[in-house]
């Protein structure tokens, strides 16, 4: 399910995977399939990790990251999960091609 909800991002973040939801920042963004697959993809993880270890997972991934970089964005980028994402975001078959837990692999790629 695809809720607008545009308090809830922060500059320029536009998109929000929180299972079972997809938020936007705007009802435009239900149009483009790319950010919206890029959040499918984010359901998909969360589902195989039962949702909570998703985050948990996520959130010291970040932390790990952000120390190792000394830059909290750079540290985003380089999350396995969103790794993940954004390189099969425009791939519009990918959720149903992928493999669990193919995250994974994104875990060591520099």
């Amino acid at each position: 399910m695809i809720l607008v909800f545009r308090h809830f991002f922060y500059k320029n973040y536009v998109g929000l995977s929180l299972w079972p939801f997809i938020f936007i920042k705007h009802h435009g963004l239900k149009e483009d399939m790319v950010l919206i697959n890029h959040e499918r993809i984010h359901l998909r993880q969360q589902l195989e990790l039962l949702v909570v270890f998703f985050y948990i997972f996520y959130i010291a991934e970040w932390l790990i990251r952000t120390v190792m970089y000394f830059d909290s964005y750079k540290a985003y980028q380089n999350i396995s999960f969103e790794r993940e994402a954004y390189e099969n975001e425009k791939n519009l078959d990918y959720t149903s091609e992928r493999r669990a837990f193919s995250f994974i692999k994104y875990l060591w790629a520099s």
